[in-house]
């Protein structure tokens, strides 16, 4: 798949469920819901004990995910970056969520995931 090739709008609504996801599972600090869609690469970074212990900072000092608004697509042929503007229950003021997507056996799967 070329990523290249297709609309923004296209791959935000490929993209959306999946970051929809990885947040709703996060929060409720579910692992296997969680990398659901991560590549084998991501998989093995994101243990079930990395998992919590990401989630129990975030959670304490952030609070929980609201808000999520896209900013950007950035698309190659072999991947695409898209940005959303992220907003938290306890913290104030803006984050920046970012997602890389890749094609693997046919599937889009996510290869990078941050929220900053």
């Amino acid at each position: 798949m070329n990523f290249t090739f297709i609309d923004d709008d296209e791959i935000l609504l490929l993209a959306t469920p999946i970051m929809d996801n990885l947040m709703d599972a996060s929060t409720r600090q579910d692992h296997s819901a969680h990398v659901r869609d991560f590549t084998p690469r991501l998989k093995a970074i994101v243990t079930k004990d990395y998992l919590k212990q990401v989630c129990e900072k975030y959670q304490s000092e952030k609070g929980f995910f609201t808000e999520r608004f896209p900013v950007a697509v950035f698309k190659r042929p072999d991947s695409v970056v898209i940005v959303w503007k992220q907003f938290f229950s306890k913290a104030e003021g803006e984050f920046m969520a970012e997602m890389v997507l890749v094609c693997q056996e046919d599937r889009i799967l996510c290869d990078h995931v941050m929220v900053l």
